[in-house]
C-alpha cells in the first residue's frame, strides 16, 4: 500500500473507510456504556445469551416477510425480529431460574443453546428458499463490517445516540440498581422498570451491532471494554466514560487496520484490538493493574517491615540493639535486617552505634512510639471487643495494625477512652511477636 493510500485511510478521505470507521466507533462507544452497566449488574453473560438468541429472530422475521409476499430482506424487519427474540431470551432466564431452581449459569446455558440451535435450524430452512442464498443472513452471525453502507452506519449512529441519551437520563437510577437494589426499592424506585430499561439498552447495542461485527463478536465489544475500564477506575460515571473511550478506540483502530490490510476481517480485528487494550489495562491500569498492585504490595511490605523494626528497637528499652538481636527477635534473616536498617537510616530514624549495633534517633523514637501506640490500641480493642485472649492478641494485632489510618486511630482512642499516654502492654507475660 502506498503512502498516499495509507494517508487517505488514516485521514478518512476514502468514503467507504469513513463510513466503516464512524459506524464502528459509535458502536464501540455504545457498547462500552451498555457493557459497563451489564457488568456492574452482573449480567455480562446474559448479553451472550441475548446475542445468540437474536439469530432465530432474524431468520424468523425473514421467513415471515417472505410468507407475506415480500423479499424478506428488509433490514428494519430483521432487526425487529432480533429485538423480539433477544428480549424474550432475557426474560426467560430469570423466569426459568425461579421455576427450576437451577443456578444462573446453567439456565443461561440452556437458553443460549436452545435459542441458537433454533436459529441454526431456521437458517437451514431459509437458505432452501429461492431468495435465501442472496439474503445475506450469515452476515448476522459473522458480521460484514468491511461492506457496511451508509444506511448501516446511520442505524448504528442513531442507536448509539439513543443508548447514550438513555444512559445519561437514567444514570442515577442505573447506579442505584447496580450497587444497592434493595436501597433503591426502599426509597421508592421502581427497580423492575429500571432493570428492564438497562436490559433494553444492552439488547439495543447487540441488535445494532449485528450488521457490523455479528452476534458472535458483538458480545466481546460489550464485555471487553467494560472489563478493561475496571483496571483504571472504581467510579461509576468514570467507568462509563473510560469504557466508552476504549470501545471507540477499538472500533476506530480495528476498522483502520482492516482497511490498511484487506485480508484482515474487520470485525475480528476490532475485537482483537479491544483485547489488546484489555491486556494493556491489566498490566498498567492505574487502579487495579498488575503493576499498580505489585507497587502497592511492595510499599505495604516496606511499611510493615519498617514498623516491625522500629517496634522491636523501641521494646528493647531505647538502648542500642545489635543486628543479631533483631534477627533473633523477629525471626528475620540477616539480609532482611540489614536492608530494613539501611532503609530506616535513609529516613533518618536509626543510626549505627558501634560495629554492629544500632540506635533510634529522636525522629525514629517518635515514629517508634507511634507504631507501638497503634499496636497497643489495636490489642486492647481486640481484647475488650473481640474476645481475643491476651496470650494470642499480639499476633492478631500484627495482621491489622499496619493499615490503620489517622482517623481509625482516633476512633480507637475515643472508643477505648485513651489519653495521650502510651497504653501499657495487655500481655506483659506473653512474648512479643
Amino acid at each position: 500500500m502506498t503512502t498516499r493510500a495509507i494517508s487517505d485511510v488514516l485521514l478518512l478521505q476514502d468514503y467507504n473507510t469513513a463510513v466503516v470507521v464512524i459506524g464502528t466507533t459509535m458502536l464501540g462507544i455504545a457498547a462500552g456504556c451498555a457493557g459497563t452497566l451489564m457488568l456492574l449488574r452482573k449480567r455480562a453473560l446474559l448479553g451472550d445469551v441475548v446475542a445468540h438468541a437474536t439469530l432465530p429472530g432474524v431468520v424468523g422475521a425473514f421467513l415471515v416477510m417472505q410468507a407475506l409476499g415480500g423479499t424478506g430482506k428488509h433490514l428494519a424487519g430483521l432487526l425487529v425480529g432480533a429485538t423480539i427474540t433477544g428480549l424474550f431470551a432475557a426474560w426467560c432466564v430469570p423466569v426459568l431460574r425461579r421455576a427450576s431452581g437451577l443456578k444462573n449459569d446453567a439456565v443461561m446455558g440452556i437458553v443460549l443453546g436452545g435459542t441458537f440451535g433454533l436459529g441454526i435450524v431456521l437458517l437451514g430452512i431459509a437458505l432452501d428458499t429461492p431468495q435465501g442464498n442472496q439474503a445475506g443472513l450469515e452476515s448476522f452471525i459473522f458480521g460484514k463490517t468491511a461492506s457496511m453502507v451508509r444506511a448501516d452506519a446511520m442505524l448504528i449512529v442513531g442507536g448509539a445516540l439513543a443508548v447514550l441519551v438513555a444512559t445519561v437520563l437514567l444514570c442515577k437510577e442505573f447506579q442505584l440498581l447496580c450497587f444497592d437494589e434493595s436501597f433503591a426499592a426502599s426509597i421508592g424506585r421502581r427497580t423492575s422498570l429500571v432493570d428492564a430499561a438497562l436490559m433494553l439498552v444492552g439488547v439495543a447495542v447487540i441488535v445494532i451491532g449485528l450488521q457490523s461485527v455479528g452476534l458472535i463478536l458483538v458480545i466481546a465489544l460489550l464485555v471487553i471494554p467494560a472489563s478493561a475500564a475496571r483496571f483504571w477506575t472504581d467510579g461509576f460515571v468514570t467507568s462509563l466514560v473510560v469504557a466508552a473511550v476504549i470501545g471507540a478506540l477499538s472500533g476506530w483502530c480495528g476498522s483502520t487496520l482492516s482497511a490498511l490490510e484487506a485480508d484482515w476481517p474487520a470485525g475480528a480485528v476490532i475485537v482483537l484490538v479491544a483485547a489488546a487494550f484489555f491486556l494493556l489495562s491489566l498490566a498498567v491500569g492505574t487502579r487495579q493493574g498488575l503493576l499498580q498492585r505489585w507497587a502497592r504490595r511492595r510499599r505495604l511490605k516496606h511499611r510493615v517491615g519498617r514498623q516491625h523494626l522500629l517496634r522491636a528497637m523501641h521494646e528493647a528499652g531505647g538502648e542500642a540493639v545489635g543486628a543479631d538481636a533483631l534477627v533473633d527477635r523477629r525471626a528475620w534473616s540477616a539480609r532482611t535486617v540489614d536492608r530494613l536498617l539501611q532503609r530506616c537510616m535513609r529516613r533518618g530514624e536509626v543510626l549505627p552505634s558501634g560495629a554492629s549495633a544500632w540506635h533510634l534517633t529522636p525522629p525514629g523514637m517518635v515514629a517508634a512510639e507511634q507504631v507501638v501506640r497503634n499496636h497497643r490500641l489495636w490489642e486492647l480493642f481486640l481484647i475488650h471487643h473481640a474476645d481475643i485472649a491476651p496470650s494470642h492478641v499480639d499476633r492478631d494485632a500484627d495482621l491489622v495494625e499496619h493499615v490503620l489510618d489517622a482517623r481509625l486511630v482516633a476512633d480507637l482512642e475515643a472508643l477505648l477512652d485513651q489519653d495521650a499516654a502510651l497504653p501499657g502492654s495487655p500481655h506483659p507475660l506473653g512474648g512479643e511477636a
